[in-house]
């Protein structure tokens, strides 16, 4: 298969919405992207329509078409009657936008609807058959293909409307080229699949980024066609309101949504189901709702009404195709995914953590439906043991509390009303807290000063480090606080450094007394150095005088 739908990698956000919204799961996720496993997908759109990034694109064709157009060959529209829920306007001013972009004509999907419906009746009437399911849509189709084979011999081995009138258009005008125009995505599929009928199949979304690219206006008017019954088409029922003549003893049902298709074909394999003709259709609200509907602001009555009130009252003239040459072979498609054993299931379920069935939550988060789905993806590659929301939950809070709780740091969070919402081990052992419930809720001036919790909360500042005295404690701590304006919280972190203050003191009441000692040796010293200057200085002064005398006396003789 093709790969349709293309990944925009750098916008993939791992909400894992796309696989909980496909209904068959073919979507694998690997190093934290999105990976669409195209054997296995039945291309119904949704992940397309589901994903909140715009992370999914779809193959455009318009280069394709643009390089037909200007070729000599001349190139027609096949366009599908939800046109009228989309673009709001009628056939006739479609097709004279569609003239100015280049091609040749214009019609409606609705003749080969005609077609469709013409040889349902025939296959009802003619064939002595159990079910018979309609096999216009071609998500369907290959959702039978690939996950209900037994249900094959049911599926109604008929083209599809875009394929009738395709193959209308060609008898009518050999060698010209047809381009399909519809809301659906698995029409390019079927269209490179099955060849020989639509050469190249448009979005509406295409369609309508090519008429802005030109400038080009659809004329606002709303023609009125009484045989256009075929239109009805696009809605849920649509088929079943064509086929006025109702073969006895069958059950005429429409059956939309892929999940409620999938039950029906349950029931249908199961045998509960007989005696029925079943109009199938992937999308809820059949192809007005399809996944490249552009008018999504529409509500689905407002779709329906638009439909039904451009469809008229009886059928388009159509020269019928023998039945022989609208059969369409469908054969089952194998799938290869290998599935575990239950000891390996089992195996997978442990490294998720899931150990007993009390753990198996079956939440979605990872975007299946059970823990042994995903616990089954994951042995086919298609998924991650990450991906599971309650077991990084457990893991990342389990990893959390043994930092929190082991640190030697006393740890409390309050809330912006500076309640307490968090106490770890060390930070009760400070403040003489017994148990966390004694102060978890309450003001946290309970056990602390608020002032500097009130200076971060409003400051928006982080404080480092400030080294305070809890009097009613005895101790002396190093606060940081750190306010989280995103989460409204405001974290302390105490450091005790009561030991660190005491020996700070310790040490400078040993300096002091060490400098006071000093001090009083060097006056000591001071006052005998003096002394000892006076000393000396009067036995100077007694020698001089002897000496003079003596000096003097000898003199005299």
């Amino acid at each position: 298969m093709a790969e349709w739908l293309k990944l925009k990698k750098s916008n993939c956000k791992n909400c894992y919405k796309c696989i909980r919204h496909c209904p068959v799961k073919s979507i694998r996720f690997s190093g934290n992207q999105a990976h669409i496993v195209s054997d296995e997908c039945i291309l119904c759109g949704q992940c397309f329509v589901v994903c909140p990034q715009n992370a999914k694109e779809i193959v455009d064709e318009r280069e394709k078409v643009k390089v037909m157009l200007q070729s000599e060959e001349l190139v027609y529209v096949s366009l599908a009657p939800s046109f009228i829920a989309n673009y709001g306007v009628g056939i006739g001013s479609m097709r004279a936008a569609l003239k100015k972009l280049g091609f040749a004509d214009a019609e409606e999907t609705a003749i080969g609807a005609t077609i469709v419906k013409n040889e349902y009746n025939r296959m009802l009437k003619e064939a002595d058959r159990d079910i018979l399911i309609s096999s216009c849509c071609h998500s369907v189709n290959l959702l039978i293909q690939k996950y209900f084979p037994d249900c094959l011999p049911y599926l109604a081995n008929t083209i599809s409307p875009m394929q009738a009138h395709c193959m209308d258009i060609k008898r009518r005008y050999p060698n010209a080229k047809v381009v399909f125009i519809g809301p659906c995505l698995s029409k390019k599929d079927e269209a490179l699949y099955y060849e020989g009928f639509a050469d190249a199949v448009f979005t509406y979304e295409e369609l309508s980024n090519w008429l802005d690219d030109e400038g080009i206006t659809l004329d606002n008017n709303i023609d009125d066609t009484k045989e256009s019954l075929a239109r009805l088409f696009p809605t849920t029922g649509g088929i079943l309101k064509t086929m006025k003549e109702e073969v006895e003893g069958y059950t005429y049902m429409a059956i939309d949504g892929t999940q409620n298709c999938i039950e029906a074909l349950r029931d249908i394999e199961n045998g509960n189901i007989h005696k029925c003709f079943i109009e199938m259709s992937a999308c809820k609200g059949s192809c007005v709702s399809g996944p490249v509907m552009e008018k999504f602001n529409l509500s689905p009555v407002r779709k329906f009404k638009a439909v039904s009130d451009y469809a008229g009252s009886s059928d388009f003239d159509v020269e019928q195709p023998a039945y022989h040459s609208l059969n369409k072979n469908m054969v089952p498609i194998a799938q290869n995914s290998a599935m575990p054993s239950e000891y390996e299931l089992l195996m997978v379920m442990k490294n998720m953590g899931k150990t007993k069935p009390e753990d198996e939550l079956n939440c979605g988060s990872c975007g299946y439906d059970t823990c042994r789905e995903k616990a089954i993806a994951i042995y086919q590659g298609k998924a991650e043991i990450s991906m599971c929301l309650p077991f990084l939950k457990e893991k990342a809070e389990s990893f959390s509390d043994n930092i929190v709780n082991n640190t030697p740091n006393g740890i409390i969070v309050v809330n912006d009303q500076l309640e307490v919402q968090l106490i770890n081990k060390s930070a009760r052992k400070l403040l003489h807290v017994n148990s966390p419930s004694d102060v978890l809720g309450e003001p946290v001036i309970r056990i602390m000063d608020p002032g500097v919790f009130m200076t971060a909360r409003d400051s928006g500042r982080r404080i480092n480090n400030k080294r305070t005295y809890l009097a009613e404690y005895e101790r002396y701590v190093e606060q940081t606080i750190i306010p989280d304006k995103e989460y409204h919280i405001v974290i302390c972190m105490l450091r005790d450094v009561t030991d660190e203050e005491n020996n700070r003191q310790e040490k400078e009441r040993i300096s002091a007394h060490t400098i006071e000692v000093a001090d009083k040796v060097v006056d000591k010293q001071m006052r005998i150095v003096q002394e000892i200057a006076s000393l000396l200085g009067e036995t100077a002064a007694e020698t001089k005088i002897a000496l003079t005398k003596l000096k003097e006396t000898i003199s005299d003789e």
